[in-house]
């Protein structure tokens, strides 16, 4: 909630406060997070290893923020889902299985951006 009493950068110090809890939040609480971040740690090690382009690396860290926010953002709306409605109900299930399929597009789009950049390198030493 604002505080009427904060100066415009205090409000945005307070905001950075928050968005850094929600940030460890779902890093140390959320196993899709983890293994989103295992993939792009193995992804940022490739990267240097086949000493990649600049074109290359924005493309990489784009679908990397990609994933990470799609997974935020679908494991916000299971937690609301279920805050609204603890029991089973289809529609909440449906809305569920929607938010789901957002960050499982991401994935794909970033296996597609990862076989454009990485399977040429790895042909080139067969």
């Amino acid at each position: 909630m604002k505080n009427p009493k904060d100066s415009f950068l205090r409000g945005r110090i307070r905001s950075l406060k928050f968005a850094f809890k929600g940030f460890w939040i779902l890093v140390s609480t959320e196993d899709s997070i983890k293994a989103q971040l295992f993939f792009a740690f193995i992804a940022t090690i490739l990267g240097f290893y086949f000493d990649i382009s600049a074109a290359e690396w924005s493309a990489q860290v784009i679908v990397i923020g990609l994933v990470l926010v799609a997974e935020g953002a679908n494991t916000a709306i299971e937690e609301m889902a279920d805050f609204v409605h603890p029991e089973y109900h289809k529609k909440i299930g449906l809305i569920k299985d929607i938010a789901a399929g957002v960050p499982t597009i991401a994935a794909l789009t970033s296996l597609v951006i990862a076989c454009i950049i990485y399977v040429p390198k790895i042909m080139i030493l067969f």
